[in-house]
């Protein structure tokens, strides 16, 4: 209830900052708002800017401090980033270009339109624009694309002493200065050492007797998830990345990797929800976009649900003997599309943490097998219990519609856990075997089941 409550007075305060700057903006004091914004978060100030309209935005872009406006820039999204560039003087692209990170410029410039980025790169000094061109030619979604070369490197022979003053030379500029990395005369990796280490050593203590040389690190074509997934089992702030002959290029920070994490989860729970996945807001994507990135799905569990209707008109006869067996169609497909799901969302779930591996296909059948088997017989007791009191002296349909779910239960969990592991063996994104295409599948099972049980025990 506390934390409630604290939540509460939180929202109300950020709702009256909120208000008092846009009061601010209404009444053109500038001034006090330049002042308001300088001691906001670079990420609170971009949301700020965000709920602005296209004129009012580039007013308030323009006053921040130039220290600040580049890590705004950053964290805009892209429509309001390229607004700002059609807007602002080529020096004022240059003070930004100049000043953001290099992972940063490199996300800008693969974002924006090509008449955008020929702007861009246009007022970019030489070497930044070098250094942009060079980290564009590696893969989309690899290591290299989301790393930047603005890291502390040093040598295994200085002093810590030596190293102090190496940090604080060139430190300023750099993405992170807490780990710093070991490397020989050829850029060769050797180790790292943190600036605890540094603090916790004896000035004449030399690298190479305090570094830590098993070091985590990643490749440039790497996978990005990958790369995110050694965030997460490491516990790591920042991660090498080499080259092929193992020469360090770049690092990934944990700002970047979580930014990897929170894509790959939208575009996971999108592919589950059976939409092709979009990298815009929702509030910013056209009603006509959406219905394209929808429709595609739509249109296929629309015709493997055809199946379904084919199902039950081969059973027609059936049906019409005795009709009371429809009543219970929807209650043995939606159980047993639930049961599939919820094995479908754990499996996949365990395989993106890299719990479960395509080699254990046949453990986690055996496991859901028997999780099917205590669901589905207190499920089916559940149903038998309410049938007997709600249909009198029927007692096949109820045992035909109790051992059906039953049935329909352990094949559901069954089904629900290969279909991933399945779709991973096909090179398939495991996401995309979910709720929606499991229910279809699992469907058209139960309805077999059910008839094939009632034709056999009602002799119909």
């Amino acid at each position: 209830m506390a934390d409630e409550t604290r939540e509460t007075l939180k929202q109300i305060e950020e709702e009256k900052k909120a208000e008092m700057l846009f009061g601010l903006v209404k009444d053109r004091k500038f001034r006090k708002l330049r002042t308001e914004l300088s001691e906001m978060k670079e990420a609170d100030v971009a949301s700020f800017i965000e709920q602005l309209d296209d004129e009012k935005t580039v007013v308030v872009f323009r006053m921040l401090p130039k220290e600040l406006a580049s890590d705004v820039f950053a964290c805009l999204e892209t429509d309001r980033q390229q607004h700002i560039v059609n807007s602002i003087t080529d020096n004022e692209i240059t003070a930004i270009i100049e000043d953001l990170s290099v992972d940063d410029a490199v996300d800008m410039v693969e974002e924006l339109p090509a008449n955008i980025v020929k702007r861009v790169l246009r007022n970019a000094a030489p070497e930044t624009r070098k250094q942009i061109n060079e980290f564009l030619k590696y893969p989309e979604n690899s290591a290299g694309s989301i790393m930047t070369d603005e890291y502390i490197d040093l040598k295994k022979n200085m002093t810590v002493e030596e190293a102090f003053a190496y940090i604080r030379k060139h430190g300023v500029d750099k993405e992170t200065i807490y780990t710093c990395y070991v490397m020989d005369e050829k850029r060769m990796l050797e180790g790292l050492v943190t600036v605890k280490d540094l603090l916790m050593a004896p000035y004449e203590m030399k690298i190479r007797d305090i570094m830590d040389t098993h070091v985590v690190k990643a490749t440039t074509t790497e996978d990005r998830e990958d790369v995110a997934d050694l965030f997460n089992k490491y516990d790591l702030t920042s991660l090498p990345v080499v080259d092929n002959e193992d020469r360090l290029v770049g690092i990934v920070t944990v700002d970047d990797a979580v930014d990897v994490m929170e894509e790959e989860a939208t575009e996971d729970f999108e592919k589950m929800a059976a939409i092709t996945p979009t990298e815009k807001p929702y509030l910013r994507t056209s009603v006509f976009e959406m219905a394209k990135h929808r429709i595609t799905w739509l249109i296929i569990l629309m015709v493997s649900g055809m199946v379904n209707g084919g199902i039950l008109g081969k059973y027609e006869n059936q049906i019409a003997v005795m009709p009371l067996l429809v009543t219970f169609i929807p209650m043995m497909t939606d159980t047993g599309g639930n049961a599939g799901s919820q094995s479908s969302t754990m499996v996949i779930r365990s395989m993106v943490l890299g719990e479960i591996r395509p080699s254990d296909a046949l453990k986690v059948l055996w496991k859901e097998i028997r999780v099917g088997i205590i669901c589905g017989a207190i499920l089916a007791g559940v149903n038998f219990i309410r049938l007997i009191i709600q249909y009198p002296g029927k007692n096949m349909i109820c045992l035909t519609v109790v051992l059906s779910m039953f049935f329909t239960v352990v094949m559901s969990k069954a089904i629900g856990c290969l279909l991933p592991i399945l779709a991973t063996k096909m090179k398939i994104d495991p996401a995309i075997m979910a709720a929606p295409l499991i229910t279809t599948v699992v469907d058209a099972f139960s309805l077999i089941l059910y008839f094939r049980f009632a034709v056999i025990l009602l002799g119909i």
